[in-house]
């Protein structure tokens, strides 16, 4: 590529026309019909910002996380976005390995489509799906100067040395590391899900400190609403209407503990109280033949549901249960607890003493938080629940209103507006991107 063709493009995104809509690009793996959470945020948030006035690309994937349908449509414009999907491998996708060569062809595909398209940007959002996704930013910022901001959604290597799949001092890790050190130098801006992963981030990298933000996940309040089981479809012909209900809804990972529900499901084995799990994932299938060994005939194993289906099933229940695995906290943010509140259901988490859940759901006064292994605790507050329904009802109106005043989409979209502006107007200056909210 010649410098005259570099230097032209770069000023295509360097001076942008302050009249014109802003451009900005995501890339990410996953996207819908995929039934990935992370691909379905992306979807609303594009759509959202395309509200605002962005003109907003995706480049993503044929479907390969949780589906129905293994393909869908190349190229379409939905909603005023435009979607393009590149032909995706997907070779063992239940294991790590196979998940990983995947990743790596999705990210040699994304290389090429930006290599082509990236003069028609102004900035470039990636994500973390796949983990080393964002190695493309850096790349194609050294080529072209073009703004890039990290989403992280899950902190890697560092959940791979936390589940022991390699060792802290493995080449491998060492060396994407030092990676993701000249990754987060040359963002423009890093967003974050959590406090706790912020303090992680910072930690280990205190000169990101200034170009880091917390933006929360968020569910739609108009598209999830408080529904009673007896009025609800998808809990009349699961029998969820007459028993109390502890659901589980999304992925079964190994970032996630389930050890402890399952031990409280054992627990009250002789209750009127019905387990659900929905969804799939490494600990769907142990989760089954668990519940199978110690013949628990309480507990329901559903699939993944469609987005419409969603505002029923999330509200076919008297109890969410969130959970983040023994040392993940400050790695991973399940996307999971913003739909239960806006289910309008208590929720019980299951997470370490220090994690943000904690504070949330004490501020939020709609439900209980547990440590990993105290299956009693989990299994008293059920049993208080099923007795006193209108603790129940009181805690979900409770959590349904805290989601509506903090993390409703018109708040969350707004701070990623913001942002995007704020990368334009200061990158050029050589101005770090300072948060709005810290």
């Amino acid at each position: 590529m010649s410098t005259g063709f570099s230097v032209q493009m770069c000023k295509g995104w360097c001076n942008p026309d302050p009249t014109a809509s802003l451009k900005l690009l995501i890339v990410t793996q996953f996207f819908p019909p995929d039934y990935a959470p992370t691909g379905q945020l992306i979807e609303e948030l594009a759509h959202r910002l395309s509200l605002q006035g962005i003109d907003v690309r995706i480049f993503t994937g044929q479907p390969g996380y949780a589906f129905q349908d293994s393909t869908a449509s190349p190229a379409e414009t939905i909603d005023r976005v435009s979607v393009r999907r590149t032909r995706s491998i997907y070779l063992w996708p239940q294991r790590i390995r196979g998940k990983a060569l995947s990743g790596v062809l999705f990210c040699l595909r994304s290389t090429l489509h930006l290599l082509r398209h990236a003069h028609q940007t102004q900035v470039l959002l990636l994500t973390t799906s796949p983990p080393f996704l964002q190695v493309l930013g850096y790349g194609i910022h050294r080529l072209f100067g073009l703004p890039y901001v990290c989403l992280i959604y899950d902190l890697y290597p560092d959940i791979i040395t936390e589940l022991g799949v390699l060792p802290e001092d493995s080449p491998l890790i060492q060396f994407w590391h030092g990676l993701n050190q000249r990754i987060w130098e040359r963002a423009a801006a890093i967003v974050v899900l959590s406090e706790t992963m912020k303090q992680r981030l910072i930690s280990n990298h205190p000169e990101l400190a200034p170009k880091i933000t917390v933006i929360h996940n968020w569910a739609d309040p108009f598209l999830i609403q408080p529904i009673a089981k007896q009025a609800n479809w998808f809990a009349q012909i699961h029998n969820l209407v007459d028993p109390f209900v502890v659901l589980y809804s999304g992925n079964t990972g190994r970032c996630h503990d389930l050890a402890t529900l399952l031990d409280a499901a054992k627990l009250l084995r002789q209750e009127p109280i019905k387990f659900v799990f929905i969804g799939g994932g490494t600990q769907y299938q142990a989760c089954q033949q668990q519940a199978k060994d110690w013949q628990l005939e309480q507990v329901l194993f559903l699939p993944y549901q469609d987005k419409a289906v969603l505002p029923y099933s999330l509200t076919a229940c008297d109890l969410s249960i969130v959970s983040i695995g023994p040392r993940m906290e400050g790695l991973v943010a399940p996307s999971k607890l913003y739909s239960a509140l806006a289910a309008g259901r208590p929720i019980a988490a299951i997470c370490d003493s220090d994690s943000y859940l904690n504070d949330l759901l004490r501020e939020a006064n709609c439900g209980q938080t547990f440590r990993h292994g105290d299956s009693q605790g989990l299994a008293r507050f059920i049993q208080q629940l099923n007795h006193d329904r209108a603790l129940a009802a009181e805690l979900g109106r409770s959590g349904r209103q805290y989601l509506e005043t903090h993390f409703s989409p018109e708040h969350i979209v707004q701070d990623y507006y913001h942002l995007l502006h704020r990368v334009i107007a200061k990158t050029q200056s050589g101005k770090a991107i300072r948060p709005k909210h810290s």
